[in-house]
């Protein structure tokens, strides 16, 4: 007769089965986040790097949706799943902490490529070679980051096959919601990656956000190692791989975002003396020796595009404020819309206004422009002061670290009144700066404008982006301003530049310039002659301007007009 044994107990193997699905569900969530985080990082940079912010971001996301499904379908080929996860965490967090760096090397490379070239054989500065192979390769080099990106995809795209197939084999069977579960777990991690990319990684050097985000790659990687040691061949070369990356990822975390500087500090033509990235954008000050006995020169970038000149910043800031504030009837409330270096307001301060409220979004521009001896070098804070005569610090003045589309709202809300404003943002470089050009934003600022006062914009070059500047022009116009008109002059550091001008009500601004027998307040460079000068255009200037459109809040016409007129420069060097 047979012996009865006892039903094996099924509680422990269950208990197996649920730290498994646990490690592998919260695996997957943590792996989405960190895919999510990859995506953005490569888009945000790629697009600081290729300019055109908006097409730059959602052509990598895309590239990387395409490259994820290759991704998926090439996981059949994997072999062993479980070994198969372990190469592919390493190969992502290698590929994820050290693209930027790779992508910042190579496009510093071929650009001082042509000088070395030029230096090596002596050639005079007109002769240094630009064209044929040299373009390409820094063409190739520009285009790199959707390189990585398609990298980054491929193997991302594994995880989620992968993943379900290591669950069925631990349950040795087929799971009825396997992938459902799987997906769930992906979408959550996603969001939870978002939601840090937006609150936390945003806000530091992108080095470092590529190190941590890479450090959890390597986390899950070594939890793994752990966890499924039985399962696994290669392990010791699995835990040396892990313990170098490891090291690898330190470095980038420590000395990444200093790597990355000097990378950057090649692509401009003077020595980069601070460097610094805030929330919003990346601040970059050069400085050119000029001799004993000349001071040397500043030049302020954002986001690698110049945005003044200590050695000719006057001219173009003269055309900005003398207009408005020579043609307004009174000069004792004034907005200043961006402007956080200061510059402007140094100029209006000189009309001797009652108060002057400034917005600009960026607090940490405006704190090394207002407080530099705490931010940057003693050498360049001084240099940054004597530029703007301390105009920022001035108890007159109300600084409003806001977005000015939505600050302006309370302003309105207060029924406050501006005898002048002046709008003094960066290009529409970018989608968000676009709403800033836009009838909305224009119609919102003239309730603010008093009826004999007049509104300044700094509008872009009227040579190189033409069509944006009269975009400018017709967008005010449809706002309802009485009167709008245009001028430009030559700024050495931009070539031709061009600003709008606009009254509210009564006569236009050059009626009442004409009237003026001086300007009230002198100015380094203008003079009313020359100011009355500069709104004479060539006869076939406005020709087209019937066909280009107005900026309507949402249409980002100004936008893509500048993009187009940049991208066309762009091809043309």
């Amino acid at each position: 007769m047979p012996q009865n044994t006892l039903p094996q107990n099924p509680l422990p193997q269950k208990n197996a089965h649920l730290l498994d699905d646990i490690l592998l569900i919260l695996t997957m969530a943590v792996l989405a986040g960190c895919g999510l985080i990859y995506e953005y990082l490569l888009s945000h940079y790629a697009g600081r790097v290729l300019g055109v912010m908006e097409s730059t971001i959602y052509t990598m996301i895309g590239l990387m949706i395409v490259s994820m499904g290759l991704g998926a379908f090439a996981a059949r080929k994997v072999s062993c799943a479980f070994n198969g996860f372990v190469w592919l965490e390493l190969i992502i967090a290698l590929v994820g902490s050290s693209a930027i760096l790779i992508i910042g090397g190579l496009i510093a490379i071929t650009q001082i490529f042509p000088q070395l070239i030029a230096d090596m054989l002596s050639l005079p500065p007109d002769m240094k070679p630009q064209g044929g192979l040299f373009k390409q390769l820094s063409w190739l080099a520009f285009k790199s980051p959707y390189f990585f990106g398609v990298i980054l995809g491929f193997f991302i795209g594994m995880e989620i096959p992968l993943i379900a197939r290591i669950r069925e084999s631990i349950h040795k069977q087929h799971l009825a919601n396997n992938l459902g579960t799987i997906y769930g777990a992906d979408y959550v991690g996603a969001g939870v990656g978002a939601a840090i990319w937006v609150i936390f990684l945003l806000s530091i050097d992108i080095s470092k956000a590529a190190a941590i985000t890479a450090s959890l790659n390597l986390i899950a990687g070594a939890f793994f190692i752990l966890r499924y040691w039985q399962h696994l061949n290669w392990r010791k070369t699995f835990v040396a791989l892990h313990c170098g990356l490891a090291l690898i990822i330190v470095l980038m975390f420590s000395y990444g975002n200093q790597w990355l500087n000097q990378m950057n500090s090649l692509l401009y033509l003077d020595k980069v003396v601070h460097t610094d990235k805030t929330r919003y954008q990346q601040l970059t000050f050069t400085e050119r020796h000029m001799g004993l006995d000349q001071n040397n020169i500043i030049n302020f970038y954002l986001n690698g595009r110049l945005q003044f000149s200590s050695i000719d910043e006057h001219i173009y800031h003269d055309y900005l404020v003398a207009p408005v504030m020579a043609g307004s009837a009174r000069h004792e409330n004034i907005l200043i819309i961006g402007g956080g270096d200061g510059l402007a307001l140094r100029d209006v301060l000189k009309y001797n206004p009652k108060n002057v409220t400034l917005i600009d979004l960026d607090s940490e521009l405006i704190d090394i422009f207002k407080q530099p001896k705490d931010l940057v070098n003693p050498r360049l804070a001084s240099q940054i002061l004597q530029l703007n005569k301390e105009s920022l610090q001035d108890e007159r003045v109300t600084i409003i670290p806001a977005d000015a589309f939505i600050a302006i709202n309370q302003l309105l809300k207060n029924r406050q009144v501006f005898d002048a404003i002046i709008v003094d943002l960066p290009d529409p470089s970018h989608p968000d700066l676009n709403k800033l050009y836009s009838v909305n934003f224009y119609a919102r600022l003239k309730l603010l404008l008093s009826g004999d006062g007049l509104i300044a914009i700094q509008s872009t070059s009227p040579y190189h982006a033409k069509d944006s500047f009269i975009s400018i022009g017709k967008t005010l116009a449809a706002a309802k301003f009485a009167h709008v008109e245009q001028y430009h002059d030559n700024v050495p550091s931009f070539g031709e530049w061009g600003w709008t001008i606009a009254s509210k009500r009564g006569a236009s601004p050059l009626t009442r310039l004409n009237k003026l027998t001086k300007l009230p307040v002198a100015h380094p460079w203008i003079n009313l002659a020359i100011l009355k000068a500069a709104f004479i255009f060539p006869n076939d200037f406005y020709q087209n301007k019937e066909n280009i459109g107005i900026n309507i809040l949402g249409s980002h016409t100004i936008y893509q007009l500048h993009q187009k007129a940049w991208q066309d420069q762009q091809n043309l060097n």
